[in-house]
């Protein structure tokens, strides 16, 4: 059975990070590795798909439907540059979750007709996790989108917002209509990772 969306998306780029997370509360994280051989990608994702198991924690992959399938990962995650949703879909199976990433009101549009479960739309602002990065979008253009999406009918997948999401932005990102948040370096570069977690988790569950 497909897991619902969480509120809270933890992006990792290791099993060491994302046991400290799970500790926190954290039920949702997605593997973002760069730049390294399948194999080398294959054993890291497999450290941290053990730690979602032993947390009950969703597990997505980013980028790679080849290692999602293989490893029977609860999903993935697709980059604007990467296989496009609808094939993704037919490799995979109806129970593998899907997300894509969004930047503009077009982007939107077009996911809009795809058969994903949920959509990353960012950047909120400047984040050095990203390399190649999209002009910010800011709370007001969430909130512009959303609007668009009111006037014209147009039902999407959830939305989440990403890009250098600190604690003191969850109150207004929910007001902009988006499901909720994905973070990673506000986390991940926390003295206390766990403590962290814990505090996000339960900010997204007093404000989403």
């Amino acid at each position: 059975m497909k897991k619902q969306i969480s509120k809270l998306h933890y992006i990792t780029t290791g099993p060491e990070l994302a046991e400290k997370a799970c500790r926190g509360g954290i039920d949702w994280i997605q593997l973002r590795v760069k730049d390294i051989p399948y194999h080398d990608y294959r054993a890291v994702a497999r450290e941290v798909q053990s730690v979602c198991t032993a947390f009950n924690c969703t597990f997505i992959i980013n980028d790679n439907v080849a290692l999602a399938l293989e490893l029977e990962a609860d999903g993935v995650h697709i980059g604007k540059e990467d296989m496009p949703p609808a094939t993704a879909r037919a490799l995979l199976q109806e129970n593998f979750i899907i997300g894509a990433t969004a930047n503009t009101w077009e982007d939107i549009l077009a996911l809009s007709r795809q058969p994903i479960d949920y959509i990353g739309l960012g950047p909120y602002r400047f984040t050095s996790t990203k390399k190649k990065l999209s002009p910010v979008l800011g709370a007001e253009g969430y909130a512009a989108i959303f609007t668009q999406l009111e006037a014209m009918a147009i039902p999407v997948p959830p939305v989440v917002g990403i890009g250098g999401i600190t604690e003191a932005d969850m109150a207004v990102l929910a007001a902009t209509g988006l499901h909720g948040v994905a973070v990673s370096g506000s986390i991940s570069a926390a003295p206390l990772v766990p403590e962290k977690a814990g505090a996000f988790r339960t900010l997204s569950e007093q404000y989403f």
